[in-house]
């Protein structure tokens, strides 16, 4: 049984950057392949950290906090909904995708709200 799997991506310092072509040709490739095999769900890119803000809210009180934010080693760059059988296939197809090479990806399961499991 498919399961939908959160795919963020991260920059990282260690990896190898790619020149915008060979980026585009190995994104379009993973693209490809994963609308034939019903794998994409939506995802995109995001802004980086000087677009970005930060919200908590401590003793009731809202704190709105803009980026960048000094704390973060790496930016989160971008997510995608991926389907597949396992994790570890969601794992493959995704070391197929550029970020993989020039940063870091995560796969995260999604799961139910404990309240919303029968």
């Amino acid at each position: 049984m498919s399961s939908t799997y959160l795919v963020i991506h991260m920059s990282d310092s260690t990896g190898t950057p790619l020149a915008r072509a060979e980026d585009q040709e190995i994104l379009e490739r993973w693209a490809t392949e994963g609308d034939a095999a019903g794998r994409l769900g939506d995802g995109g890119p995001v802004a980086g950290p000087e677009q970005a803000k930060s919200v908590a809210v401590r003793d009731g009180k809202t704190i709105i906090t803009d980026g960048p934010f000094p704390e973060f080693k790496e930016w989160f760059a971008g997510y995608d909904l991926v389907t597949a059988d396992s994790i570890d296939e969601a794992a493959a197809f995704m070391a197929k995708h550029p970020v993989a090479i020039a940063g870091r990806i995560y796969i995260l399961p999604l799961v139910k709200l404990p309240w919303d499991e029968s």
